[in-house]
Order: structure tokens, then sequence, then C-alpha cells
């Protein structure tokens, strides 16, 4: 959208999108649709803990945007604020990522709640040449321990789905080393296109022993690629760099960023701290995965407060290392509301803070689409537009 700007005057140097992977804020007006009617990540984590602290992050607005009970709204927020609806139909990393990077998607991908077809992993049992266990729905660390035994007796690799669109394919790194279930992983992807195009093969290694096998930090995600053009891509043709933190690249299928891979959260903020030391330009993309991988799938309540905690602990430090008419934006892809009897992600409105030092603050409203994020960023560093978005310069423009 043309925001009556010129390129010249809207150009900025570095942009840091923080994702908060599953921390959603509220129902989207459709959620029923998907099983998660009442679903709301950080107000129904701060009612069942009697409140959240997280001071500096309510400095920002985090409390304006959304009821957080223990983070009340402030008079002059620090950042702009607001939520985002996801305007594609799912709830998955791929789609919400995608979407932020002005690619919506009208067709969900699909999903397999009770096991994939015969046919497709008879397919990948003649293409890896192990056997498979399982072809369900279920836990992670459930199915492991469950089948964990027979595995390490057979060597047939552990197979199992969720609510969400993915093949997932663990092994116990003494038998199939990871490399081998990484082979194993591109085996699935290569089969696994439309109409059964799952939107991410996953390979899942773990160690130790029955009754206590433990997931590694070795995952990885292999993803169909963006069926059209993104942000990534534009800034690309553009020559302006572009560096991911966390699982980034899995989801864009390495089209057009480069990654640190990092096993934590606290790792990524580390990484990021660095990044910004540095001096590096462009855009900086980070996932914080933590959230959802280990506490909203989890129902880890407890866990998923002390990662925000974290986070706010550190922000304050990140904030200082940008400079005038640089922007730090911070959403989620998804809901992953701990509080709730399923494990599943959950259809829920994002987060939206968008800091830049010395900017007052904006009520950004409700946003009808992700995509608002990659006609802001097109604006920020001069791009031509065409992302299916409404910018809001407010958020670096004085």
């Amino acid at each position: 959208m043309d925001s009556g700007l010129p390129p010249a005057a809207a150009a900025g140097s570095r942009a840091v999108l923080l994702i908060l992977d599953g921390v959603g804020a509220g129902a989207l007006p459709d959620a029923e649709a998907y099983g998660d009617e009442g679903s709301d990540t950080l107000g129904n984590l701060a009612r069942t803990l009697g409140g959240l602290h997280l001071p500096f992050l309510q400095s920002l607005g985090l409390g304006n945007l959304h009821e957080i009970e223990g983070v009340p709204p402030v008079d002059a927020p620090a950042a702009s604020w607001g939520r985002m609806a996801e305007r594609s139909a799912g709830k998955d990393s791929t789609t919400g990522h995608w979407e932020m990077m002005g690619l919506c998607s009208c067709t969900p991908f699909p999903t397999y709640p009770h096991g994939f077809p015969s046919g497709i992993i008879s397919a990948f049992e003649a293409a890896t040449g192990r056997r498979v266990l399982g072809n369900r729905a279920a836990s992670g660390t459930e199915i492991i321990e469950e089948l964990g035994v027979e595995h390490l007796r057979t060597g047939a690799l552990i197979v199992y789905t969720s609510a969400d669109s993915v093949f997932q394919v663990a092994a116990h790194e003494s038998v199939v080393p990871p490399r081998e279930l990484y082979e194993a992983c591109q085996a699935a992807r290569r089969l696994l296109q439309p109409p059964d195009g799952v939107g991410r093969v996953i390979a899942r290694p773990f160690t130790g022993s029955p009754g206590s096998f433990v997931r590694t930090a070795g995952r990885r995600d292999f993803s169909l690629p963006p069926p059209g053009r993104t942000l990534l891509d534009a800034l690309a043709d553009a020559g302006i760099p572009r560096t991911g933190v966390g699982k980034i690249d899995d989801l864009f299928a390495h089209r057009n960023i480069e990654t640190l891979h990092t096993p934590s959260n606290a790792v990524s903020l580390d990484t990021l701290e660095s990044i910004l030391r540095e001096g590096g330009k462009g855009l900086v993309f980070a996932n914080l995965v933590d959230f959802d991988m280990r506490w909203g799938h989890r129902n880890d309540v407890a866990g998923f407060a002390a990662g925000l905690e974290e986070v706010d602990s550190r922000l304050p430090g990140l904030t200082a290392l940008l400079a005038e008419r640089e922007l730090l934006i911070i959403a989620a892809d998804h809901g992953n509301d701990p509080t709730t009897p399923g494990t599943d992600h959950s259809r829920e409105h994002s987060p939206l803070l968008c800091f830049s030092p010395g900017i007052p603050g904006h009520d950004l409203g409700t946003r009808s689409t992700f995509s608002d994020v990659a006609a802001t960023l097109a604006l920020f560093f001069g791009l031509p537009g065409g992302f299916p978005g409404t910018a809001f310069p407010e958020v670096w423009m004085p």
C-alpha cells in the first residue's frame, strides 16, 4: 500500500523481527472452527498464575494491547502497540511466518489426525530401508517413551504427527545417526508433495535410556518452499542482508536467508545481542521456539511464565543497542495456550509491539493480517510495495 512517504525518507538500515513462538494474545473470531474457542495464551497464563511480572514489556505497551493480569496498561508506552489477526487458514509456524513475510495461504496444509495413508508409509519405508513404528497423532515425548525400546531393538523409525501439518520422525542417535535421520526426512519431504504436502517434515533425534529418553537440540525442519514471493526474496533482490536466528531458514526451505541455529531461547537471545553489537545491517529475523516446543506443547505454565520473564529481562539490553531510526518488531506466529487441556497450537491474535529509539508509541489497533509486517518492513527498507498488507510507518518516523 502506498504510504505517501518518499522511499528515501522512509528507508532504514536495520530492523529486528523477534517472534515469540506460540505467544498468542486472545482467540481469533474463527477460533471455534479450529477447536480453540477461549484460547488466550497471555491472558489465561496470567489468570492461572495470579498475574505476570513483565515490567519492561509493560513499559513497551504489552498491557495496552491485551488484558493481562499483573501487566496493566501504561499512559505513554515506549513502543507502538496492537494485535494482528491471521488472514491465512491455519495455525502453524510455517503459515504464520509466511504471512508475516507477505504470503497469505488460503488453503490450509493437510493434517492427518489418524495417521498417514499406507501408501505414504510404504513409500517412506522403501526410500529409507527402515520399517515404521507409530504412525499416529501423539505427543513426541510420550511416543518416544512408548516405542523407544522397540525402536532400539528393531531400528525402525518412529513416525508421528499432531493436530498440525507435520510428519515427525524420531530416532535414537545410537541407532540412527542424525545425518541418516536428516536424509530420511529429506526423503519424506520429496514424497510429501501436494495434495499430501504437509507444512513440515521434522527430524527428532533423541538419546538416553528407556524411562529417561531425552530429545536433543538436533531437531531440523524441512518445509515446503513458499509458493510465492516473500519479503525475504524482495530483500535479496535488493541486496539487503537477511540474518536468521533459530529455525527461520527451515520455515522458508532455506530460501534467501542464512540462519544461526540455536538450541534455546537463552542462546537465541545471546546470538541476537551479538549480531546487534557487531553492527549487522538489514533484517535480523529471530524465533524464540521454547515457548512453543518446551512449554506450550507440554502445558508447562510455570516454564512459559519464566520464559517470558527471561525475555523481559533481556529486552532492555537489546533495545539499548538500537540506533535512531532502527526498528524492533515483537510478534508471534500463533498461540499455544499452556492452560488448556490440549497441547497443540491455538488460533489466536499475535501481539504487536514496535520500538524505535526516540519515537513515541502509537495505538496500532487490531490489524487484519500478519502481512502488515511485510508491508511495513518493505517500506522501512525502501522497497517497492506489492505485499497484501497496510504499512504502519509511524512506528519509526518522527
